[in-house]
């Protein structure tokens, strides 16, 4: 069995101050597979410690010197790519295909596009053309508390990691306890591109003994979380008596708007597809699926069929199946809100409650699509976390809107139709922080984040890198 039981800190792995060993479990059969340490307090506090002193001299390095690791760590990260696509596959049940696809490829993707943000960021201007001698200056935050989650483990640690160094901070990274060994791989990436000791730290843990002692540390200036949104207002309290600033990237219960002017099997097609990617498990899931009353019979006919379609498979088999769920705890809670939706009378007309036929073990589930769901109901309230598609009809483009906008969650929202003017129309008067019109992805750089319980702040491109800067205001600059 795998053992990785020490942490990253101040340059050297390093053994817990007090061992705490924990199983990882492989979701494909319920087994442990690797050995970990989880931290406590007293590893916080030199995890932090060691931050600390390397801040001043890492924030005082010449730009171009901290831009050269950032692109020696995309080097090595595309050489130890496979490596970590096969670590991603074992810790969280992607299958091997999307862990080198997408999961892995997200690591580098980020790391690419935050070099190209990086090279272009003006840290020093003038406030504006009448007052030339106010000097604004973008200066890093300080000691950064970066908490990870499981689903995407390298998209959201590349999100973070990467501009938080690359602008001027120093990092603590807590990674999921249940999906820890691809960061452990990166910690080993940082190690050997150079970063000086102290920049990048990581000890793992679980959210109420680590997580929590990062968030109250009063040596760290800001704190940076995914993961649940309940999670995230632990971390924001936490926070509060430090008042540090506080990034969340959290829940979501997306709308995807159907409406009749478009291909409609195209659309669901393409709806499902993305509902079930990750075996669902991706905050920004399009998990409802509003559709224009005239087309809503035929809408439902396509999910039906199509999800009958969708394979699931061993994470380790080559393949476009779906894997398993991440856990026993995200299995319990899929199959309970699958039960509660039929109970409150959604309409089952795929899948349902249990295993896929043919597994007796590992956290599989079966694709479920629910037709004649009402908003009010609790699958169209809550975050499911698994391949459960809820869809809803609609008479008209105002009703869509409302139903769309009637949710905690605002991260964000798809549109399908063939007229233009209702897609900039209806984007507009959706609260959310993405929307994506016909199946169009966002751009490399683009903003990623939401409205309301979904979270405060952006991260990716130029975005990102400013949620790690604080802002100086110097009035009388000379000439």
């Amino acid at each position: 069995m795998l053992r990785r039981t020490d942490f990253y800190i101040d340059g050297k792995w390093v053994p817990p101050v007090k061992p705490w060993e924990f199983e990882v479990i492989n979701p494909a059969d319920e087994q442990p597979y690797a050995i970990i340490s989880l931290g406590s307090e007293a590893d916080v506090d030199i995890a932090v410690e060691a931050a600390r002193r390397a801040f001043p001299a890492w924030a005082a390095t010449p730009h171009e010197e901290r831009v050269a690791r950032v692109e020696r760590l995309l080097e090595i990260y595309k050489r130890r790519a496979q490596e970590m696509a096969k670590a991603i596959s074992e810790e969280m049940g992607a299958p091997i295909r999307l862990a080198i696809e997408e999961q892995a490829a997200a690591g580098s993707y980020h790391i690419r596009n935050f070099i190209y943000a990086l090279k272009s960021f003006q840290f020093e201007y003038p406030l504006n053309d009448r007052f030339q001698d106010e000097r604004i200056i973008r200066e890093p935050i300080g000691v950064c508390g970066l908490i990870t989650p499981w689903n995407w483990p390298m998209n959201q640690v590349a999100l973070k990691v990467v501009p938080a160094v690359g602008v001027g901070c120093t990092v603590v990274l807590k990674p999921s306890e249940i999906a820890p060994i691809s960061s452990i791989i990166f910690a080993e990436m940082m190690d050997e591109a150079g970063f000086p000791a102290g920049v990048f730290n990581m000890v793992n843990g679980d959210g109420p003994t680590v997580g929590e002692a990062m968030s109250r540390h009063p040596g760290i200036d800001m704190m940076s979380f995914t993961g649940s949104t309940r999670a995230g207002v632990a971390v924001t309290k936490a926070a509060a008596d430090t008042v540090k600033r506080v990034a969340l990237e959290l829940g979501g219960k997306s709308p995807n708007l159907v409406f009749a002017d478009t291909d409609v099997e195209d659309a669901v097609v393409r709806g499902l597809n993305h509902c079930f990617e990750n075996t669902g498990q991706s905050c920004n899931a399009p998990t409802r699926m509003l559709v224009e009353r005239p087309v809503y019979d035929q809408a439902v006919e396509v999910a039906a069929r199509h999800a009958a379609k969708v394979r699931v498979g061993n994470p380790a088999e080559d393949g476009d199946h779906i894997g398993p769920l991440v856990s026993q705890t995200q299995f319990d809670k899929v199959q309970r809100l699958i039960e509660i939706a039929i109970k409150e009378g959604a309409r089952l007309v795929a899948g349902g409650p249990g295993r896929p036929e043919g597994f007796n073990r590992g956290y599989y589930v079966r694709p479920t699509v629910f037709a004649d769901v009402t908003n009010d109901m609790t699958i169209a309230r809550e975050e499911v976390f698994g391949p459960v598609l809820a869809m809803i009809p609609f008479e008209t483009e105002e009703e869509a809107i409302a139903i769309a906008n009637d949710t905690p969650y605002g991260l964000s929202s798809y549109i399908q139709t063939g007229d233009p003017e209702r897609a900039r129309r209806v984007a507009r008067q959706l609260r959310s922080g993405m929307v994506n019109l016909n199946g169009k992805s966002n751009a490399p750089g683009s903003p990623f984040g939401g409205y309301k319980q979904s979270g405060i702040g952006r991260e990716g491109g130029v975005f990102g890198l400013e949620e790690f800067l604080e802002i100086k205001a110097v009035s009388g600059w000379p000439a």
